[in-house]
């Protein structure tokens, strides 16, 4: 396992072959682990986060007990293709109607509503899937954007990308709204991300390198790891009672 210099903990990076199954893999361990009660699951949008609501949905069969949370969302009428509750719903197809809760994020009804969803929680979030893009943001928290310095009492804001690269206003986690997690795990494919990646193991403040939860776990594909060393994914990850 790799220590990323100045980091409160370890950068817990591991290389898979296939990111979205061994997450939908940790997914279903977690679930399992819990047991009893309503399970508290949140997920991103785009590419990444498509495809492992996709590997969930087709491989953990009963998903009545899960609760599912958006990190964050576009400001965009729901039926447009850039919506991520349109992606995510459409990636769980039949198994959308069998959760227990499916609570995306709604710009017209403001951060705010959504950081009051949040609280009716605990406020916790058992687990957490998180994206980075090529320029080290992850959820909408962008390079020099105000969402950076959110302050610490808010778990959900209004934010954009100040450079245009990524457009429409978003809604987003805080860096507080996504240490709610018990564990948290980012999803890294592509050699399109693989400087982001090097230069957040090397110490660099991209927005992804703030992020903390109980536990961060990074699944890394080869070509976003390329020669960055990696640890096999420990057993606890994928273990049920």
């Amino acid at each position: 396992m790799s220590e990323r210099p100045d980091s409160p903990g370890r950068f817990e990076l591991h290389v898979v072959d296939d990111v979205a199954k061994t997450y939908a893999a940790i997914a279903d361990a977690a679930l399992a682990r819990h047991q009893s009660g309503v399970f508290h699951l949140a997920t991103s949008g785009g590419s990444g986060g498509r495809a492992c609501i996709e590997a969930i949905a087709a491989q953990i069969h009963d998903l009545s007990s899960v609760e599912l949370y958006f990190v964050d969302e576009r400001c965009v009428p729901p039926d447009s293709p850039d919506s991520n509750a349109r992606s995510i719903a459409e990636g769980l197809g039949e198994k959308l109607a069998t959760l227990a809760a499916f609570r995306p994020m709604s710009c017209a009804l403001g951060a705010l509503a959504y950081e009051d969803e949040l609280l009716e929680t605990g406020p916790s979030l058992q687990l957490m899937q998180l994206g980075m893009g090529p320029d080290g943001h992850t959820a909408s928290l962008f390079p020099d954007s105000p969402g950076l310095d959110a302050p610490p009492e808010r778990l959900v804001i209004e934010n954009h990308d100040p450079s245009g690269r990524n457009p429409h206003d978003r809604l987003s986690l805080t860096y507080s709204g996504i240490a709610l997690a018990e564990l948290a795990v980012m999803t890294v494919n592509g050699a399109a991300k693989h400087a982001a990646l090097a230069a957040i193991q090397a110490g660099e403040d991209l927005p992804a390198a703030r992020v903390t939860a109980k536990r961060l776990v990074w699944l890394v594909d080869p070509p976003a790891a390329g020669d960055l060393p990696g640890s096999p994914l420990p057993r606890d990850l994928l273990e049920a009672p």
